[in-house]
């Protein structure tokens, strides 16, 4: 990773411009005046729809939409496949600086007596009752529907919705409050017209030939167009009645304008989406509240460490060095049991590697998004990304779970192996089969294509699985941990415990702690996914990341210290459970999002959210354990080696 870097900035001064694939600037010229590197036509391309009320998100041909007669698709990478994306052409295209009204783009018409058609259109209505919204891009950038709410503040949307729905009741709903002529009940506004604003940088004192697009806006618009031929776009809304009983014809039209804007820079033209976006000074908020708690760990931690520590460690050496020796007590008095193998160590080994996996897979995932290579316009990139370093660290898994086996006097190492390969991923994979039959039943564009199912489980299996079986070879070849004090024949007995050194409530505290640091980044991540926000505060979220070490460390620390000082040796298991009891917070987290802040409705889309958060758990639990786990075994190594044993 570092000689790819360090060859990309050597390169870079090589090129007059370095981009990205697929982030190329384009430059457009009125028609007639087109040449190699700039081009006149403008294509507007379509993606999924989705919406907030379910987790099924559709692909624009499933819905009964005007379609272009040669649909092009461009190729979509791992990530764009993963979640959905079905990014494909439309018949809506136009001619740089030509300006269109209220322009014809189709007629779809609708026959009760046809079964055909009450299906179409009574998908098209279930889609306006769920809030389905469109998202369209122009020149790799998404189309947004602007519009005033709250302290006179404009928010930009990357969607807009098919149309709108007013109760039987007389109730309105989303959409249908932008016009006072959306009244019916029960009756669905279809938005067949769409004004889009097309806002290009002409080129003026730059050396780029042609204008270049710095910005697309659109207002919907609904129409009831009566005569095909003399098109006006005004008058009564198009309506959809409840009940489908007459023939309906409903014409799809557009009109588009172009404005220059010289203010905007091509490079910064994504800026007025993610100003919209959710507040930063939140975002801030969110880690002062983190710093606090890393303040707070930290102070205990030296305390302990400096005073406590220090003292237990002159006075244990002290009085060996005197002649009337008391008898031991506190931590040192477990020197002989602490570091003897925990039970299940196999498992716990297991879990050690494949934490290790995603810990490394996490850091330089966040780290490329923070240097600006996995940006919201690199479609798919973070994605791709998280597999394809997860399928490549299949070596540092292997190797960690090997050498701590090793360690732990494990003697199966095939079965070590072979779990470490395929333990979690393939609990992982199952979860997310089971999701995409869901989805593929259901006919929802997120359903992944078999093909790409191969793909994956080829890489797991071609490249992951042989990988995690060469950093085991290594690891068994190399000698087991040495610990600092040898382990007695016989275990000692643990002393009766008081409530708070059992190991049960000193769990649940230790997960506290590192939830407290991430909750409000994580209602920011949340959003992203299941609320269709952009998410961009990489910067941020690599900070709250280290905030998330540190505090993972240092709860598990100080909770060892003390069962130490209870004389409790059985510090293994517990220092892994301790910190990654912060994924079962996770997990009430993410039941509390579900039922206050998602509307999500039916069954196959409750069954996919907790599905797919599932996997986000463990995939945390993982992590974090680790993290714990690493901290309290060198903390522990640290102590004993510092102190003198007969």
């Amino acid at each position: 990773m570092r000689l790819l870097t360090a060859g990309l900035l050597l390169v870079a001064p090589l090129c007059a411009a370095f981009y990205l694939p697929g982030l190329a600037p384009v430059s457009f010229c009125e028609e007639g005046e087109e040449s190699e590197g700039c081009k006149s036509l403008i294509e507007l391309f379509v993606n999924r729809l989705d919406s907030v009320e379910s987790v099924l998100p559709y692909e624009y041909d499933a819905f009964d939409f005007c379609q272009d007669t040669e649909e092009k698709r461009p190729s979509e990478n791992l990530g764009q496949v993963l979640f959905g994306e079905r990014i494909a052409s439309s018949p809506y295209k136009f001619t740089f600086k030509k300006q269109e009204t209220c322009k014809k783009v189709c007629t779809r018409s609708y026959d009760p007596a046809n079964s055909a058609d009450k299906s179409k259109l009574a998908f098209l209505k279930k889609g306006m009752q769920l809030n389905y919204q469109h998202h369209w891009i122009i020149d790799n950038m998404p189309v947004t529907w602007c519009y005033d709410v709250e302290d006179g503040q404009k928010y930009c949307n990357p969607g807009f919705p098919i149309g709108c729905f007013v109760t039987p009741d007389g109730r309105v709903k989303d959409a249908c409050v932008i016009n006072s002529e959306f009244n019916k009940k029960n009756t669905f506004y279809l938005f067949n017209h769409v004004d889009i604003t097309i806002m290009y940088h002409s080129g003026k004192d730059e050396n780029w030939p042609g204008a270049r697009l710095v910005m697309a806006r659109l207002r919907p618009q609904s129409y009831k167009h009566t005569d095909e031929n003399n098109l006006s776009c005004e008058g009564p809304p198009m309506e959809i009645p409840g009940e489908f009983t007459n023939k309906l014809n409903l014409i799809y039209t557009y009109s588009v304008t172009f404005e220059e804007k010289n203010n905007i820079k091509w490079a910064s033209r994504w800026d007025y989406i993610l100003e919209s976006m959710p507040h930063t000074n939140i975002q801030w908020f969110s880690i002062m509240n983190s710093l606090v708690i890393v303040l707070f760990l930290s102070g205990m931690v030296a305390m302990i460490i400096l005073r406590t520590l220090h003292k237990d460690i002159a006075r244990y050496n002290q009085m060996d060095s005197s002649e009337d020796a008391q008898e031991e007590f506190g931590w040192k008095l477990v020197h002989g049991d602490v570091f003897r193998p925990p039970r299940k160590g196999m498992l716990l080994s297991v879990f050690l590697g494949q934490g290790t996996q995603i810990f490394i897979m996490t850091f330089i995932t966040l780290f490329l998004a923070c240097l600006g290579f996995l940006s919201p316009a690199n479609r798919g990139a973070l994605m791709t990304c998280a597999v394809v370093l997860w399928v490549l660290l299949g070596t540092p898994a292997g190797y960690v779970s090997a050498r701590m086996y090793k360690t732990f006097r494990g003697e199966k190492w095939k079965t070590n192996v072979l779990l470490t390969a395929l333990l979690c991923p393939g609990i992982v994979f199952a979860d997310f089969f089971i999701m995409n039959l869901i989805l593929w039943v259901k006919g929802s564009s997120a359903a992944i294509p078999f093909g790409t199912l191969v793909a994956i489980l080829a890489m797991w299996f071609g490249i992951s699985v042989p990988l995690t079986f060469v950093g085991a070879y290594f690891g068994f070849k190399e000698k087991p941990i040495e610990h600092p004090v040898r382990t007695n024949q016989i275990p000692r007995q643990i002393p009766e415990q008081s409530f708070f050194t059992k190991p049960l409530p000193g769990i649940i505290m230790g997960g506290i702690l590192p939830f407290g640091c991430i909750f409000i980044q994580l209602f920011f991540i949340l959003n992203s996914i299941w609320s269709h926000q952009m998410y961009y505060m990489f910067g941020f979220l690599f900070l709250v990341f280290i905030i998330l070490l540190i505090t993972c460390s240092e709860a598990t620390v100080l909770l060892c210290y003390f069962h130490l000082c209870a004389e409790d040796y059985h510090w293994w298991w517990r220092s892994f459970l301790t910190s990654s009891f912060t994924a079962v917070y996770l997990f009430i987290y993410a039941v509390h999002y579900f039922f206050s802040k998602l509307q999500i409705t039916g069954t196959a889309s409750t069954i996919l959210y907790f599905g797919y958060t599932m996997i986000m758990v463990l995939i945390f639990f993982l992590f974090t354990g680790t993290i714990g786990f690493f901290a309290c075994f060198w903390f522990v190594s640290k102590i004993y080696s510092v102190v003198k044993v007969d």
